[in-house]
C-alpha cells in the first residue's frame, strides 16, 4: 500500500547544476476534516479574509501544504453535499437531493472500499444525510456520531451503537475521540482513514467558552452587494429582493426569533468565534501526526460542506448558486508529497473527494457505481493538471421547509456563470466573474451576451439530460411543512 514518487531536483555540484532523482513517499493514511457552513474566504491567510479573523491552524496547514483556491460543491446544502463527498456522485444520482431524502438504497460509500483495501476506518461527528439518525453506517470500524444537527455543548453521542451524554464542547470532544482512536483504538499495522466531521460552524452559532467575546469589539465590514441595495437589485431576479425579508434574509433573518442573534453583526461575530474551535481541531490533528511520526505518510484534507452567505445580496445561509454559497474552503497537507505553500487553481469539487481517497488506497468503487468526480491526487502531487475541467454544473432543488429559494441550475466556467431558475416566473442570471467577482451586474439581458447565454444554457441542459438529471423531485410535505402548523 505504500508508494514512492520520483521527484526531479536540481542539485548544485562543483559550480554546475545537475539533475538527480529523489524518491518521496506518497501518503498512505488519510485524515479528512469536514466543517459545516464554512465559507471559502474565512481563513486568515486568504486574501479576502476579514482583517479581524485569526486562524493559525488553517494558516499553518496552507503554509505547509497547498491551498485549493477554487473548491466548490455541486449542491450547497448539508445532506446533498455530504452524500456527494461519500459517493463521488451528483445529488441527482445518489438521491439525497435535500435534507430529508435519504441515499438511494444500495448506494456504495467510499469508506467501504477503503476497508476492502485493508484500511481501518473511523467516523467522528455529524452525519446528517437525509435523516436524523445517528446509527452506525457501513464502512467504519469506529463510529461516534449524533442525531441531526446535534448541539454545541454536552452532546448525546452514539458510540458504536450505544448512546450516552458527555460533557464538553462538541468540536473539542470529536477531536478528542479521533485522536484517542489514532493513539490506541486501531491496528498499527494497517493504514487508517479518519473522517472528522464537525457540527461547527452551523447556525445557531455557539463558540467555546474560551472563545466567546474574542471578536466582540472587532470592526466589521458589510458586503458591497448588501449596502448598495438598488445597484445590486437592478437586474436581479425578484426572489432575491423578496428573500431579504425572509428567514434567510438580512432584514428578517431567522424571523427575529428570541433565541437567535438579532443583528448581522452578532451573527458574523458568533460565526467567527465558533470557527475558532474548528481551527484548533486542525492544529491538534497536525500536531499529533507530527509528534507520532505520521506526518510524511498521511494526507490531510480540510474542507467545508458548503459555503455561507453573510449579507451578500441581502442574504444569509446557503442554497443559492452565488459564489459565497457554492464555494468552499479546501486545504491539503502531506509533507514530502505536496509542495509547501503552494496554491492549486484547478476547479476541485466535492464529488472529487471519494475518487481521490480511493486513488491513495489504489481502490475503486464497485462495478455499476457511477463516479461523477475524478481523483485530484495527481494535481496535489504536481501542483497543477495538464488537463482538467474548466466548466461544471450545479443543482439545488426547492424545499418545502424553506420555500423562498427556487430550484436552481447553474453552469460555471472559468470566467462566466449562468444561473437558471426552474418553476418561477422570474429572471435568470449571467455574471462575468473576472470583471464582476461580487456578482453585482446581471448580464443575462445584455445584447452582447445573448450568444453566450444560449450556448451556456444549451451546454448545461445537455449535461443534465445526458445524465438523467432533469427530473425535478417533489416530495409529499409533512403537516408541519404544509402549513397546518405555523412555520417558525
Amino acid at each position: 500500500m505504500m508508494y514512492l514518487r520520483k521527484v526531479t531536483m536540481l542539485v548544485f555540484l562543483t559550480g554546475v547544476f545537475v539533475t538527480t532523482n529523489v524518491f518521496a513517499q506518497q501518503p498512505e493514511n488519510i485524515v479528512f476534516i469536514l466543517s459545516d457552513d464554512h465559507r471559502y474566504d474565512y481563513m486568515d491567510f486568504h486574501p479576502n479574509s476579514p482583517d479581524f479573523l485569526k486562524t493559525p491552524g488553517m494558516d499553518r496547514m496552507a503554509e505547509e501544504g497547498a491551498h485549493i483556491a477554487n473548491a466548490f460543491v455541486t449542491t450547497s446544502l448539508c445532506s446533498p453535499s455530504r452524500a456527494s463527498i461519500l459517493t463521488g456522485q451528483y445529488s441527482f444520482r445518489h438521491g439525497a437531493i435535500d435534507n430529508s431524502n435519504p441515499l438511494k438504497e444500495g448506494t456504495s460509500l467510499f469508506p467501504e472500499q477503503l476497508q476492502n483495501e485493508g484500511y481501518e476506518t473511523a467516523y467522528f461527528g455529524k452525519w446528517h444525510i437525509g435523516e436524523a439518525t445517528d446509527n452506525p453506517k457501513p464502512g467504519f470500524n469506529r463510529w461516534v456520531s449524533f442525531r441531526g444537527q446535534g448541539v454545541y455543548n454536552n452532546p448525546t453521542l452514539n458510540f458504536d451503537g450505544e448512546r450516552r451524554q458527555v460533557e464538553g464542547y462538541t468540536s473539542d470532544l470529536l477531536t478528542d475521540y479521533a485522536l484517542e482512536w489514532l493513539e490506541s483504538g486501531r491496528d498499527d499495522d494497517k493504514p487508517f482513514f479518519v473522517y472528522l466531521s464537525h457540527k461547527a460552524v452551523h447556525a445557531e452559532f455557539y463558540p467555546a467558552e474560551r472563545h466567546a467575546g474574542r471578536y466582540a469589539e472587532s470592526e466589521l465590514t458589510k458586503p458591497q452587494s448588501m449596502k448598495n441595495i438598488e445597484q445590486n437589485y437592478e437586474g436581479k431576479p425578484d426572489w432575491v429582493r423578496a428573500q431579504r425579508y425572509s428567514w434567510h434574509g438580512v432584514d428578517y433573518m431567522y424571523h427575529n426569533r428570541d433565541d437567535h442573534p438579532q443583528s448581522l453583526d452578532e451573527i458574523i461575530t458568533d460565526y467567527s468565534e465558533t470557527l475558532l474551535g474548528v481551527d484548533e481541531s486542525i492544529s491538534r490533528v497536525l500536531d499529533y501526526l507530527v509528534e507520532n511520526d505520521l506526518d510524511e505518510n498521511t494526507l490531510v484534507i480540510y474542507m467545508g460542506d458548503n459555503g455561507f452567505m453573510l449579507g451578500e445580496h441581502g442574504l444569509i445561509d446557503k442554497r443559492q448558486a452565488y459564489e459565497e454559497s457554492m464555494r468552499v474552503p479546501m486545504i491539503a497537507w502531506a509533507p514530502g508529497f505536496i509542495e509547501a505553500g503552494s496554491t492549486i487553481n484547478e476547479n476541485i469539487l466535492n464529488i472529487d473527494v471519494a475518487p481521490t481517497f480511493l486513488d491513495v488506497a489504489d481502490g475503486r468503487m464497485p462495478d455499476g457505481h457511477t463516479v461523477d468526480g475524478r481523483s485530484f491526487l495527481p494535481v496535489l502531487e504536481n501542483g497543477r493538471a495538464d488537463e482538467w475541467r474548466s466548466t461544471f454544473v450545479y443543482q439545488y432543488f426547492w424545499e418545502n421547509a424553506f420555500p423562498h429559494t427556487p430550484t436552481t441550475y447553474a453552469i460555471r466556467g472559468d470566467r462566466y456563470k449562468y444561473i437558471y431558475y426552474h418553476g418561477v416566473w422570474d429572471k435568470n442570471e449571467l455574471y462575468d466573474l473576472q470583471t464582476d467577482p461580487k456578482e453585482m451586474y446581471n448580464l443575462v439581458d445584455a445584447p452582447a451576451h445573448q450568444a453566450r447565454v444560449d450556448s451556456m444554457r444549451t451546454a448545461m441542459f445537455d449535461i443534465f439530460e445526458a445524465n438523467g438529471a432533469t427530473d425535478v423531485k417533489f416530495r409529499r410535505p409533512s403537516r408541519f411543512q404544509a402549513g397546518e402548523r405555523k412555520l417558525d
